[in-house]
């Protein structure tokens, strides 16, 4: 396959499976790891180090187990029991269910002057570097991944590695068999499958690779049958010697849909009782992160909202607004927590919420996905709006800065771009939050989801704790019915008197790049009046003949030719600024210096020093759906070529067509394959532990 895995999709997509990656996955997977190792900039690293520790000492200082309701037995009870004799069994890991402790301070956060300047990672000591070098040099492997190593094993980490040779599936990009082949190097006749240390490292992989694919947990026959896979003779001692050694977590989430067993003869929730249950394996820094997220999400369902307001206003606001708007503000008057769910056109609704809470003196604030985002929502709400992104609001670069409780300092937050949120990013919402403070989740769930881990709008509106709040507003003209129709699994031919929707056939890829490149340059400009700089390109993935690499040297070579003197870049160039992993921001190129690539993202100033660039700027004439999450432009060009028929699925084609304002042109070589995506290919499955945790497990109060 041609096309590679987007920056947000695991070259092991399927890994909960236990499928191998995709035939030319490994440069998108080692690309994947470069991003791994860069850090936010340095103000949102900050906030959300504070946060995870946080996080980590009120689960460390929990009491003891609680059970779960459900008993065990053969593999199951094993794994749990090596789960309780983590850290020489004096105190057990499986801590989840216990009450959270009283919420601590946070610092102030430090507001950061313009320009940003794209902080670089910490470099590892050039002597454990070198120490590293010389270790992989006798394994045969790259000298090149000697600083990756090092940043990843830490002090020592040349010795580390010496006695631990599958440490090296730490690195991004590296796969179980090229760590087989360096064991072997250095370990000679010790090397062997059934090694303790290459069960535990590839049981970590496997989880890694499961994250990036959406899982925060693996079921455990899926975990045991993907070390099976990858030749692990005994799955089940590889999975109890990695939860020994504290590697990862397990946990037992009752099954609300099995019926109960055992001695049913005394009333319900007689000890006689069995409730089924599923065992679940997942990395410490997801457990934490989704049970900190319902743990936040519990206290504002059965908080109750600050008497801000007199019911009165709240009344007339809705009644003002009427429609689905109007549910909308009722909705938030009496809860903490709303969702609202609906296309591009429902903005409009949480746009009139902000208008009337704040016409009634409460502080609020919206916050999006993207500098995109932000900047169209900014216009639907009017002068006076407080729209930022997310990532602005929690590093305190943007908004309202937090409280001496280390809470936003705010009454009611609209979350725009729900889909979007991670569970790392959705805990660290609803921790920010103060008692009394409402929250309201909005966007499309047709989407594609989050980059990182976790379904969370998705498990929220499964879960239904909350009220919600469906937006009766249809998106308009030719565009808005093509979308809708996707959403709902059919690819209706619509009519398009304006020529909003454009089908483009192609034989080949290489035809797909020539008429991209003709329609970007020439006929969208001609017939429409959009700039190219206003158009955008979206195909499958990054590689192939037809994915971004090849789309942007073309259009580069028409639209900005040019040397490319600052690695590979000019002066107008278009990029797409990856600041951290899931996260792109659409923009250009201003100049080069010895400070860096100074670039333009949607009017802020950023700089990428020399040594960044190359992992963290594209060209961003053409980006892959992923990237393009959150963002619209007057004219979308999508282009499918053939060998982009497998990665195709209907919230791929609906997020795709939905970036549209406009015009919309589609350069179709998939043949059938896009109306069968549209109709039979749903979103891809995660595994992921929220549902339980919000619901109250058997035993437990209500």
């Amino acid at each position: 396959m041609s096309t590679e895995p987007e920056d947000t999709e695991s070259a092991v997509e399927g890994a909960a499976e236990g499928a191998e990656p995709e035939a030319g996955g490994t440069d998108g997977a080692a690309e994947g790891g470069e991003k791994a190792q860069l850090s936010e900039a340095e103000a949102e690293l900050a906030a959300q180090r504070v946060e995870r520790e946080r996080i980590a000492r009120r689960k460390a200082e929990k009491a003891g187990p609680v059970e779960a309701g459900g008993k065990l037995s053969g593999t199951a009870a094993d794994l749990l029991a090596a789960v309780r004799a983590v850290e020489g069994g004096a105190k057990p890991a499986a801590t989840v269910f216990a009450e959270p402790e009283p919420r601590r301070p946070a610092p102030e956060p430090v507001r950061r002057a313009q320009p940003v300047v794209a902080e670089a990672p910490v470099a590892p000591a050039a002597e454990a570097v070198a120490d590293v070098a010389q270790v992989l040099a006798e394994g045969g492997a790259p000298g090149t991944l000697a600083p990756q190593v090092a940043a990843a094993l830490g002090e020592g980490a040349g010795d580390e590695l010496r006695a631990d040779p599958w440490q090296l599936l730490r690195v991004g990009g590296v796969r179980p068999e090229q760590a087989d082949g360096f064991a072997r190097a250095l370990l000679g006749a010790e090397c062997g499958p059934d090694d303790e240390r290459r069960g535990r490292a590839t049981t970590v992989w496997l989880l890694e690779q499961a994250a990036v694919a959406g899982h925060t947990a693996l079921e455990l026959p899926t975990l045991t049958a993907a070390l099976a896979r990858q030749g692990v003779p005994d799955a089940d001692t590889a999975v109890q010697n990695t939860l020994a050694e504290g590697e990862a977590l397990a946990f037992q989430d009752a099954l609300d849909d099995a019926p109960a067993t055992g001695d049913t003869g005394g009333e319900e929730g007689d000890e006689g009782e069995e409730r089924p249950v599923r065992v679940l394996v997942g990395l410490e820094r997801y457990a934490l992160a989704e049970e900190s997220l319902a743990d936040g999400l519990g206290r504002l369902i059965n908080s109750v909202p600050k008497q801000d307001g007199s019911a009165g206003a709240w009344d007339e606001a809705a009644a003002s607004a009427g429609g689905s708007a109007g549910e909308l503000i009722r909705a938030v008057a009496g809860h903490a927590l709303v969702l609202h769910t609906g296309g591009a056109a429902s903005l409009a609704e949480p746009a009139a919420l902000l208008r009337a809470a704040h016409g009634m003196g409460l502080r609020v604030w919206a916050a999006t996905h993207s500098p995109l985002g932000r900047e169209g929502f900014a216009r639907q709400v009017g002068p006076g709006s407080h729209v930022v992104t997310l990532a602005g609001l929690l590093s305190g670069v943007e908004g309202p800065g937090r409280d001496v409780d280390g809470a936003l300092d705010l009454d009611l937050l609209v979350v725009l771009d729900a889909p979007q949120l991670d569970v790392e990013a959705a805990a660290l919402v609803a921790e920010s939050l103060a008692d009394g403070a409402r929250l309201v989740l909005a966007g499309d769930p047709g989407v594609l989801g989050s980059a990182g881990p976790g379904r969370v709008f998705g498990d929220l509106l499964a879960a239904r704790v909350c009220p919600q709040v469906a937006s009766r507003l249809p998106d308009p003209g030719p565009l808005g019915e093509l979308v809708s129709g996707i959403g709902i699994g059919e690819l209706n031919q619509v009519e398009a008197p304006g020529k909003e929707v454009v089908i483009v056939p192609v034989r080949d890829a290489g035809e797909a790049v020539h008429r991209t490149v003709q329609l970007v340059a020439d006929s969208v400009p001609r017939a429409f009046g959009v700039r190219p700089e206003d158009t955008q390109v979206i195909t499958p993935g990054h590689g192939g003949a037809a994915g971004t690499r090849a789309l942007n040297a073309a259009l580069k070579e028409r639209l900005n030719p040019g040397p490319g003197r600052f690695g590979g870049f000019d002066p107008g160039d278009r990029i797409a600024y990856s600041p951290a992993p899931g996260r792109t921001l659409p923009g250009h190129v201003v100049k080069a210096d010895a400070d860096g690539l100074h670039l333009s993202c949607a009017g802020e100033a950023v700089v990428v020093p020399k040594e960044r660039v190359e992992q963290s700027v594209r060209h961003g004439w053409a980006l892959t759906a992923h990237q393009a999450v959150g963002g619209r432009w007057p004219a979308v060009v999508v282009v499918l070529p053939g060998d982009a028929a497998g990665a195709l699925s209907r919230p791929w084609v609906y997020t795709a067509f939905g970036r549209a304002e406009r015009h919309l042109s589609v350069v179709h070589g998939v043949e059938q394959a896009l109306p069968r995506a549209v109709a039979e290919v749903p979103a891809k499955p995660r595994t992921t532990r929220l549902p339980a945790l919000l619901v109250p497990q058997p035993g437990q109060p209500t």
